[in-house]
């Protein structure tokens, strides 16, 4: 099992963490380093069989809670978050992780398909926020969220899911400034390529899952790695964390040197 090895200016000791998207990949891993750290955690994502082993693999399960959420189901939230309420007594760090990937072109997706990934990566994300503010402003907790590299330009094979990863900054720094005043801190992270299975899942431009590996996820940055980054920019409170490896460089490209970006950029693999 992965050990965390940093400073850390967050004690997250006995700190209640509500992860959405806790079944795999970062949220996975997020839920193991958080653990470690003494966190109490609610485990979020549709898979309720694959959370349950979760939790049982995790050194602290008496402290923590399997919550099944579905994204797309925003009606639920009220109740779900009175579960975690009446268990806790309140939220200190929301992170949202949960979501869906693509991989089919503007042109083929279908208006389902694009619909789908909106309804999950952007409405049911901020209305899930929306729901649990109160309980973070009580805290004067943190919210971290899960962007994506993509969410900083656009790529081949990803026109829906970067539009949400991107309509994600928008609103969260707005929220940010808003809730400033209430205590409230919010880091968005845009993790780059990491070796995750979020490839396998990603929707098709006919609504159907990629089912591969990408190169790209296969080659990228270990998810350990990329987890102990994500809770050490929670850990000081950081606005925007970019974490990846060499591909991360192309966010500084972009905004200097524009048209060798687009040069490189176009040159790239989508898988």
């Amino acid at each position: 099992m992965y050990l965390c090895f940093m400073s850390v200016d967050v004690n997250f000791k006995d700190k209640v963490v509500w992860i959405t998207g806790a079944s795999s990949g970062i949220g996975e891993e997020l839920s193991i380093q958080l653990d470690q750290l003494g966190a109490k955690l609610i485990l979020s994502s549709r898979k309720e069989e694959r959370l349950t082993v979760l939790k049982a693999s995790l050194n602290k399960q008496d402290q923590h809670m399997v919550l099944p959420l579905d994204l797309s189901k925003s009606d639920e939230f009220e109740t779900l978050l009175g579960r975690v309420v009446s268990k806790y007594g309140g939220i200190d760090i929301l992170i949202q992780n949960g979501g869906i990937s693509q991989r089919g072109t503007a042109a083929e997706s279908s208006e389902a398909v694009m619909r789908r990934i909106m309804e999950v990566n952007f409405f049911g994300n901020v209305l899930l926020t929306k729901c649990a503010l109160s309980e973070l402003r009580k805290s004067k907790g943190q919210i971290l969220v899960i962007s994506s590299i993509a969410g900083k330009f656009g790529f081949f094979l990803r026109s829906s899911y970067s539009a949400s990863k991107h309509a994600l900054h928008g609103y969260y720094e707005s929220l940010a400034l808003e809730e400033e005043n209430n205590g409230i801190d919010i880091t968005i992270a845009c993790p780059g390529k990491i070796n995750t299975p979020i490839s396998k899942n990603a929707l098709g431009s006919d609504g159907q899952k990629h089912g591969q590996m990408d190169h790209n996820q296969e080659t990228g940055m270990p998810v350990e790695s990329c987890v102990s980054e994500l809770i050490e920019a929670v850990s000081k409170k950081k606005k925007e964390v970019l974490i990846g490896n060499r591909e991360i460089k192309a966010v500084t490209l972009r905004r200097f040197f524009p048209s060798l970006f687009w040069k490189i950029i176009r040159k790239q693999s989508a898988t």
